[in-house]
């Protein structure tokens, strides 16, 4: 063993008995944090992104470094499971294309990004015809995921999950996984999931916002601090506001209020367009991240707050520019 830990020779770790093996591809915020909880847990994990020293970060953690993705194919065994875990669109499509050269009949591609449903269906149909199989794992939990495990949602084939399922129990909670549906039902829950999140975030910030400006001097450390024991407003988000109000300050004085979205708002919106469903607390919740961009509100704050808390999205402060999705 090396003095940090990790295995002398990285590319000698095996994976635990009852434990399986997977390539990932993307070692970002959460892709990093998968690695390095599922190598924890026993299994072989062979990682890749393009950025060496994120490689080297995956490798310390207990992972095996790929140098690309034909390298992250060669050091796994059949039949071959791998983890697109990148931005979605053309960055999601152009690495399951490449997979899709190197990867022979029976092997699995899971897209674990924030991928529009619509795609992911996409994806299955046109890997179908390879013979490669295809699962989408709506992925929440952002940057706490690594401690206190992550909420998947997925969708594809049952005996595929079945395949995994050692893999999805470790990086889940208990109970806090599951098949949704066929290829492309994961990033629809997952989709419906975030647009309920905007909704959310938008209530805290606007109750929030009518605190803050009130004729009472108030301490929303407190108020936030009481919600949180026994009220009815108590979630996992209002203990984040504690952790944003402690960091930054009750008036968050440095975060501009400039509230990003990645694109889900977007399509649970138009997919409530497209069923004929009233959704008008998400919808309006997606227009206010638009106002957002204009004109600076504690409301806006208190979002962009949140956000950094639980997915340690960038916040914009004062006088510099920043971005981030959802």
């Amino acid at each position: 063993m090396a003095t940090n830990g990790t295995p002398a020779n990285p590319e000698a770790v095996v994976a635990q008995p009852g434990k399986l093996e997977m390539g990932i591809i993307g070692l970002g915020r959460m892709g990093g944090n998968m690695v390095k909880r599922l190598a924890q847990r026993g299994h072989r994990i062979v990682g890749y992104a393009r950025t060496p020293a994120t490689v080297e970060i995956a490798v310390a953690d207990g992972g095996v470094g790929a140098h690309s993705v034909e390298d992250l194919v060669s050091k796994l065994s059949k039949p071959k499971t791998v983890w697109v875990m990148v931005p979605s669109g053309q960055a999601t499509d152009d690495n399951i294309n490449q997979l899709a050269e190197l990867l022979e009949p029976g092997d699995l591609i899971i897209d674990g990004g924030n991928s529009r449903w619509t795609d992911s269906k996409r994806h299955a149909e046109e890997l179908s015809a390879k013979g490669i199989h295809f699962m989408d794992a709506g992925t929440s939990g952002g940057v706490w995921g690594l401690k206190v495990g992550y909420s998947l949602m997925v969708g594809g084939e049952r005996e595929d999950f079945d395949r995994i399922e050692p893999l999805l129990a470790d990086l889940a909670p208990e109970n806090g996984y599951g098949l949704m549906g066929p290829a492309g039902a994961g990033h629809f829950v997952k989709m419906v999931h975030n647009g309920i999140e905007y909704g959310m975030l938008q209530a805290y910030a606007e109750g929030y916002e009518i605190l803050h400006a009130s004729e009472y001097d108030l301490d929303l450390k407190d108020i936030t601090r009481v919600w949180q024991n026994g009220s009815v407003v108590r979630s996992w988000l209002l203990d984040l506001a504690a952790l944003a109000f402690e960091a930054e300050g009750a008036d968050l004085a440095n975060i501009r209020g400039y509230v990003e979205d990645s694109g889900e708002g977007r399509w649970t919106v138009q997919a409530a367009i497209d069923e004929s469903v009233p959704a008008p607390v998400i919808t309006m919740s997606l227009l206010m991240r638009f106002a957002s961009r204009q004109d600076d509100s504690y409301g806006a704050k208190v979002i962009a707050a949140l956000r950094n808390q639980f997915g340690g999205h960038a916040v914009k402060t004062e006088g510099a520019a920043s971005g981030g999705g959802n």
